[in-house]
Order: structure tokens, then sequence, then C-alpha cells
């Protein structure tokens, strides 16, 4: 089952990191679907991974997590 969840990440400071976020979550589910944003500092992900899982993907990355 997928699922849709904004998860803010306040160390993004331009496009790379989201690319080096989206490596990271997609290396756990390819067809995950991932969008971020700079300027709010979100992460919005489609996916059937954990919760748990992502927010460790985007940390194993270098970023931080806000829940």
């Amino acid at each position: 089952m997928h699922f849709t969840v904004t998860i803010r990440v306040p160390s993004i400071s331009c496009n790379s990191c989201i690319a080096a976020i989206t490596r990271a979550i997609q290396a756990l589910d390819a067809k995950a679907e991932v969008r971020g944003d700079v300027e709010r500092k979100v992460i919005e992900v489609t996916t059937a991974v954990s919760l748990d899982r992502i927010k460790q993907a985007i940390m194993d990355a270098g970023h931080d997590v806000v829940d």
C-alpha cells in the first residue's frame, strides 16, 4: 500500500540536497515519488516503504528530520 507523507528537513539548502535525499529514498523504493521544496524545507514522498525507513534514509544522507 502506498501513502504520501510530507517531512520537514530543515537542513535542505539547495536542489543538490533534494537530489541526494531523492537518491537515498529511491535506493529503498525505486518507484517512490519524491518532491522537494527548498524554500519550505520539506520533502513529499509517495511510497510503500515505512515512514521510519524513509526518515532514516534522509538522516543517512546527512540531513536532519523534524517531526
